[in-house]
């Protein structure tokens, strides 16, 4: 499945009572829907995935599938701390029509989060997983940061499709780049190379006579094969295969130019939240080979994205949401919202990035 492009981990929207606020959730994905970012990941760290019930999130992941675009790839956040809880989200999620699971590394006993114990974990759920994986490596929130050796020795399984990687380290991006250039697989995009899922390919289905030829969601995710065949898909949706490897993803906004130029095909950027289409652009600029116009996006977004979510996190990105047109509400306990300096500061850095 390819993974390239802008993808905004949606935060999840509350009353000022903490309970979920389906509608505003329900709102932003339509919204995000109309932008030109690849996908929406659910559940992710700005979605305070981890201060939510079992129940709630499977709420969000329900709404928000609900209101997503056929066209836009579905990423759902399932990493729990123990592989038995993850499959059970994963499953669920799969049953919705995710079309990736997002797995973040297990922390909480860190200290005996061994290479073993990651590569254990990691091939047990992606051996069970009825979606494709991508590992999710956060070590600012959770204090272990997977080396980028791990990462190469488990991009051979041919379920785990790719990293999102948030250290911000873009050397690292680059070791995980050239370490896993063996890997080759094969994705179904459109004629125009976009992402092409189960539920994009269920979609144009519908309405379709019976002689429409589908894909298995195997050759979707990418198989361990290139291939150079045509594929006929169902509908109006025309496809063709394409060689992707393992493909890393980065979450650092500030640091997406280098990123890229690092090898990473896209990101998963907490800032697309507020500012999708600025994000979006520097992607953009980047694949057109524009080295300067992707360096001026670049910078018109690096000093707010550093401080908003790097200095303010979750607080000022809703702040920044609202500033935006998007619903970003209340945060959750232990979570604070902004003062009314610090409110005034996001308003400032995001003067400029009106979108």
């Amino acid at each position: 499945m390819l993974l390239s492009g802008i993808f905004p981990p949606i935060t999840t929207p509350f009353y000022p009572d903490s309970n979920i606020y389906f509608k505003k959730l329900e709102a932003n994905v339509e919204r995000y829907s109309r932008t030109p970012v690849a996908g929406i990941v659910v559940l992710g760290s700005t979605g305070e995935a981890i201060m939510l019930s079992d129940e709630e999130r499977r709420g969000v992941l329900k709404a928000a599938r609900e209101a997503a675009a056929n066209h836009k790839v579905l990423i759902a956040g399932t990493g729990i701390e123990s592989a038995t809880e993850t499959l059970r989200l994963t499953e669920y999620a799969a049953e919705l029509g995710y079309d990736v699971a997002m797995v973040r590394t297990p922390h909480y006993y860190k200290n005996q989060m061994k290479p073993a114990n990651m590569l254990a974990f990691y091939r047990t759920v992606a051996d069970r997983s009825a979606l494709p994986v991508i590992i999710y490596n956060f070590p600012q929130a959770t204090g272990y940061d997977m080396p980028a050796e791990i990462v190469i020795e488990l991009a051979d399984h041919p379920n785990i499709i790719g990293i999102k990687e948030s250290s911000g380290d873009v050397e690292k991006v680059r070791k995980m780049v050239e370490g896993t250039r063996p890997v080759k697989r094969s994705a179904t995009v459109t004629e125009t190379f976009d992402a092409v899922t189960a539920r994009m390919v269920k979609a144009a289905s519908e309405g379709s006579g019976p002689d429409g030829d589908l894909v298995s969601v195997a050759s979707l995710a990418g198989s361990s094969k290139p291939s150079s065949s045509a594929v006929s898909v169902v509908g109006a949706l025309k496809t063709r295969p394409k060689e992707v490897g393992f493909q890393v993803l980065v979450g650092a906004a500030h640091k997406l130019d280098p990123s890229l130029q690092a090898g990473a095909v896209g990101a998963i950027l907490a800032f697309a939240d507020a500012a999708p289409t600025a994000c979006y652009e520097i992607y953009a600029a980047w694949k057109e080979g524009d080295a300067e116009l992707t360096r001026i996006k670049q910078q018109r977004i690096a000093k707010a994205a550093e401080r908003v979510l790097g200095g303010l996190g979750i607080s000022g990105l809703k702040h920044a949401m609202d500033i935006n047109g998007y619903f970003g509400g209340p945060v959750r306990l232990p979570l604070l919202p902004l003062t009314a300096d610090l409110k005034a500061e996001v308003e400032q850095l995001m003067a400029d990035i009106r979108n």
